[in-house]
């Protein structure tokens, strides 16, 4: 029996946090399809190629972006019939975190790459919308219940930088005491850098690192 062809590509949803909003990584398409307009990063998986190291070289061939800047983990498939208009195309989105990164440099299937903050995103080519609708979603839900909140920062940082990195992502402001009572009282959520920085002003503010918990028992929730 024939079997129709069909090709697999990667998508990429890299959030990141600069001038205080969440921002997503999109790259404007210098080919055909949806030629100019702007996209996820993204590209076919070669046929000797694992999907993980696809969307690894995709994330450096058109951003610049190392792969080890970044939390990465797989999001979900997308195979609707007719989302591609050169053939029936199955992805394999990828969520990416990381802080604070500078500005992008486009790959040769891109004409440019920027930041662009996820309230401001409108019409992007494919299905690439609801890709990157389920990408915040799950970046949002699983602040509660994974320390992937600390991807978002530095090494080294403060609750109130943990803080904030909460309140910008679920779009709601947080109780500081509140706030520091919970993370402070997760089992291995932090740990202690030894140290204190006064670079936010006001009194030394004592220094974490991300401890070694996986999962966040009691969640922190957002409610």
């Amino acid at each position: 029996m024939e079997h129709p062809p069909f090709a697999v590509t990667v998508d990429l949803v890299v959030l990141t946090i600069r001038d205080d909003e969440l921002c997503v990584l999109l790259v404007r398409r210098g080919e055909a399809p949806y030629a100019g307009r702007w996209a996820l990063p993204g590209g076919f998986v070669r046929p000797d190629e694992d999907l993980d190291a696809a969307a690894a070289r995709e994330l450096a061939e058109e951003t610049g972006v190392r792969p080890a800047d970044v939390h990465v983990e797989q999001l979900a498939s997308y195979g609707a019939p007719r989302r591609d208009p050169r053939m029936r195309v199955v992805t394999v989105a990828y969520l990416a975190l990381a802080p604070s990164l500078p500005s992008p440099i486009a790959g040769t299937d891109a004409a440019e790459a920027r930041w662009t903050p996820v309230e401001r995103v409108r019409r992007i080519a494919f299905d690439h919308d609801r890709i990157l609708t389920d990408g915040i979603a799950r970046a949002r839900a699983k602040l509660e219940y994974a320390p992937v909140a600390t991807a978002f920062c530095a090494p080294e940082f403060t609750v109130a930088e943990l803080r904030r990195v909460y309140e910008i992502v679920w779009g709601v402001p947080l109780d500081p005491r509140n706030f520091h009572r919970k993370v402070t009282g997760v089992p291995g959520l932090l740990a202690p850098a030894g140290t204190t920085t006064t670079r936010n002003g006001g009194r030394p503010a004592e220094l974490y690192r991300r401890g070694p918990a996986e999962l966040l028992l009691p969640p922190i929730l957002r409610g």
